[in-house]
């Protein structure tokens, strides 16, 4: 007896041993790969239910992780929430007061949340509350010249139409919403299709460009009085300002939009969305919105498990100042896949060769997210083996100069080699 239990113990660790790479083994592999030279990479795959890894690669390099940090928001939103805060109200005879939690979705033009719409537009007179805000519009380590495009929306107290406006077809040139804002045409038939200016909420659109096949969407500069005039023009009921502060014992209105709002983070990676769930965090942990110290309440929480610090300054990973190691992205990946299960990560995250930002990987049987900024792409995320074995991983490749369709075929090259091994 005794025999046959080393003998199955010794099978066990060959098992187990015959399906682990070494650094230099995985080095050979990546080396074989072209569109890898001259770039950094970092790799770890992990099996869900142990701690040892079967391949390591740089995991405790430091990485520009892109919108691989939505994985951090994201955990950090499951555990702040079991349902996600929409609006804090009081009702004063025929006048409702309300102020903002950050939450994004009104009048969203992607994910409109239509009991929110409904909620403020049946009201008589409203009141809104300022928040205590310390949010910068925009994010530290942001690329100042971003600012004309729909993914560098400006951070608000409280996001209307997605903080950008929509521009659509008709014959001659666009309808816009929301329908406020200065239009143009532009008197540069060079020019961009729909532009606007640095500094002024103003817009030019070009004609001999524009295309009534085309939706486009572009950031408008926040602020709190233009969100009142926007919700004003919208609901056509009047609304006051205050930054007084109330003694109220506000009531919250709650959505049944959280799967929305969780597809629209990790499937579409919608970095508004991502900087908004840090706001609503901030706004229901310390009463007012502050990203900076939500982020370092954040990261005190999680030192006791982290494998490394993390470099971490915004919800959604446009900043280049942000940085991670590919074994602290697999931490974060246990830990999301310990709070809702893998039933929930195949219902949020993309499908590998199927949905969201994964459509155009040849990859099967995984569910992921994409981090990209230029000259950096990232895939990190769960894979289910022919055996439903899950693994878990993280590829990081930064500094590239190939385009990022190459590096994309090259991650997905590189994940069948370990897919072929490991069952």
């Amino acid at each position: 007896m005794r025999s046959i239990s080393i003998l199955s113990f010794f099978i066990f660790s060959f098992s187990l041993s015959a399906q682990s790479f070494s650094e230099r083994k995985i080095k050979r592999i990546i080396n074989k790969i072209k569109v890898f030279d001259q770039v950094h990479i970092a790799m770890s795959i992990v099996p869900l239910e142990t701690l040892k890894p079967v391949a390591n690669y740089q995991a405790d390099h430091y990485m520009t992780p892109a919108s691989n940090i939505k994985l951090l928001t994201f955990l950090a939103s499951l555990e702040n929430f079991d349902s996600i805060p929409v609006l804090y109200y009081q009702q004063q005879d025929s006048v409702t007061h309300f102020k903002s939690t950050g939450y994004p979705l009104l009048y969203h033009p992607f994910y409109p949340d239509q009991k929110l719409s409904d909620f403020l537009k049946e009201k008589k007179s409203l009141v809104y509350h300022l928040s205590e805000s310390k949010i910068k519009r925009l994010g530290p380590g942001w690329s100042w010249d971003d600012y004309p495009y729909y993914f560098a929306s400006e951070r608000s107290p409280f996001p209307i139409y997605g903080n950008s406006i929509q521009a659509y077809g008709d014959s001659n040139a666009p309808k816009f919403i929301p329908n406020f804002f200065e239009t143009y045409p532009s008197l540069n038939s060079l020019s961009d299709v729909l532009i606007r200016e640095k500094n002024e909420n103003r817009f030019y659109f070009n004609s001999n460009k524009w295309s009534p096949l085309d939706t486009l969407h572009r950031p408008f500069i926040t602020g709190d009085e233009l969100f009142i005039k926007l919700l004003e023009n919208e609901i056509e009921v009047p609304v006051e300002i205050s930054n007084k502060s109330k003694n109220f014992s506000w009531e919250l209105l709650y959505t049944k939009q959280e799967q929305m709002l969780y597809k629209a983070l990790l499937q579409d990676s919608d970095n508004g969305i991502a900087e908004a769930l840090l706001v609503m965090i901030s706004q229901k942990r310390f009463g007012e919105m502050n990203i900076e110290r939500t982020i370092e309440y954040i990261k005190n929480k999680w030192a006791n498990w982290l494998p490394d610090s993390i470099e971490w300054v915004d919800g959604s990973g446009i900043s280049r100042y942000n940085m991670i190691t590919s074994r602290t992205l697999i931490a974060v990946l246990k830990k999301i896949h310990d709070k809702v299960g893998f039933q929930n990560i195949k219902n949020y995250f993309p499908k590998g060769s199927l949905s969201g930002t994964l459509k155009q990987y040849d990859l099967k049987n995984i569910y992921a997210k994409t981090g990209t900024l230029r000259h950096n792409h990232n895939l990190s995320g769960y894979w289910v083996s022919p055996n439903e074995n899950i693994y878990v991983f993280s590829v990081m490749v930064n500094h590239f100069t190939s385009s990022k369709n190459e590096v994309r075929n090259a991650i997905s090259q590189l994940l069948h080699k370990f897919q072929k091994r490991l069952k």
